[in-house]
């Protein structure tokens, strides 16, 4: 099975456009050591030629011309993306969707019925795309499992229902339901190695544990820090909670849990916000991370499980 990162950063990017918090600035000035990172995506294969892509950036322009694998030219018009999958409605995940309407058929489009629900009302992007490529869309079944991929032979999903928040534009914003945000497990078959991704996650409980326990990589969320980084920088008026992400530290965070999977298992955090110290390779939360064996995942990783 073949993964590639093809962008680690939260919404907004990093550096974010508008954004002079010290990791932005800092890079930018070249004072800070980090890496620029496109907003998160990620690609899976089981055979490095047929693409489910998990998550459609704004940058994924960009992220596919950073990926020659995405790209195998084997006509006129080609792509190695056979299907999309999306695991929430955010802006940051489904954009780059219209970047994708010059395709030469409708696109694949795999989702659960309350995220189809708001890009195809909220913020209508399906019927946008019914005057180009057109979508075929594929309702996914939270807790279903063995979800053959169309156009991606070899690759099996399992589909988690997680604890987080439907985009700020949806009308259940405040009243989450399931099936507004999904983790993913993905594996070649019985027996062969499994992968947890889950780029959004609130709440970390004991069923999802034994889950994520069960699994080889586990590529969780990592957006902010600490609960109140945002309000701390003024930023926002929002702690990580009320956007619908479990922070790093603290009693409860994604660290604890993290630790408390099997030693072999290989943990890495994406969907990192510009402003979580993390980013910069020499900050005292980096080296933490390092000493506990948690990588950062960073822009044109690849993983082969």
């Amino acid at each position: 099975m073949y993964l590639r990162v093809l962008g680690s950063a939260a919404g907004g990017g990093f550096p974010q456009w508008n954004c002079n918090c010290p990791n932005c600035d800092g890079l930018r000035r070249g004072t800070v050591r980090a890496q620029a990172r496109t907003q998160s995506s990620i690609a899976l294969s089981a055979n490095g030629i047929d693409w489910l892509l998990v998550n459609a950036s704004p940058d994924i322009l960009t992220q596919i011309r950073q990926t020659p694998l995405l790209q195998p030219a084997r006509a006129i018009r080609d792509s190695g993306i056979a299907a999309v999958l999306l695991m929430d409605a955010q802006i940051d995940h489904v954009t780059g969707l219209l970047m994708l309407r010059e395709s030469k058929a409708a696109l694949p489009l795999l989702a659960t019925p309350e995220v189809i629900a708001d890009v195809s009302e909220g913020f209508p992007i399906t019927r946008i795309l019914s005057h180009y490529c057109g979508v075929q869309l594929h309702p996914l079944s939270c807790n279903a499992a063995d979800i053959q991929v169309p156009g991606v032979d070899g690759l099996e999903l399992t589909v988690v229902s997680l604890s987080s928040k439907p985009p700020p534009y949806s009308p259940f914003r405040e009243c989450p339901r399931p099936g507004d945000n999904i983790g993913l497990i993905a594996h070649a078959g019985p027996g062969t190695p499994r992968l947890f991704y889950a780029p959004g996650l609130a709440e970390v409980t004991p069923q999802l544990h034994a889950l994520m326990a069960e699994c080889d990589i586990v590529l969780v969320d990592g957006t902010f820090w600490t609960a109140d980084e945002m309000q701390q920088l003024g930023l926002s008026h929002k702690s990580a909670f009320d956007t619908g992400h479990l922070p790093q530290s603290g009693a409860g965070g994604m660290i604890e849990h993290l630790q408390r999977l099997p030693q072999r298992t290989r943990k890495l955090l994406i969907h990192i916000n510009n402003t979580n110290p993390i980013l910069n390779e020499d900050s005292a939360e980096r080296a933490l991370l390092q000493k506990l064996g948690i990588e950062v995942a960073c822009d044109g990783m690849e993983i082969v499980f």
